[in-house]
């Protein structure tokens, strides 16, 4: 089963201002996810993958670095990801 990826348009503008290797690195995670599928990226730690609290019940993230993190949500049951933003973290 394939996974279907969409962007918001946030995404789309934010994707071309944040550095090369981080835009590598979301392009990289999003062929995973249409490979392997979600459920085995968020058992990878490389990404760092979280459920968001408050506010922001039902996205999850992952951690890009250590500044920036991309937020998405699930929709369909792990067959369509939905990315929601690219952002920098405020600790």
């Amino acid at each position: 089963m394939v996974t279907k990826i969409t962007y918001s348009r946030i995404f789309e503008k934010q994707l071309e201002k944040i550095p090369l290797n981080l835009q590598t690195k979301v392009r990289f995670w999003a062929n995973e996810v249409q490979r392997l599928g979600i459920n085995a990226l968020m058992g990878n730690r490389a990404f760092r993958d979280e459920a968001l609290k408050g506010k922001r019940m039902g996205q999850r993230s992952i951690r890009l670095n250590r500044a920036y993190r991309l937020i998405y949500e699930i929709k369909e049951k792990n067959v369509h990801i939905h990315i929601l933003e690219v952002n920098k973290h405020e600790y």
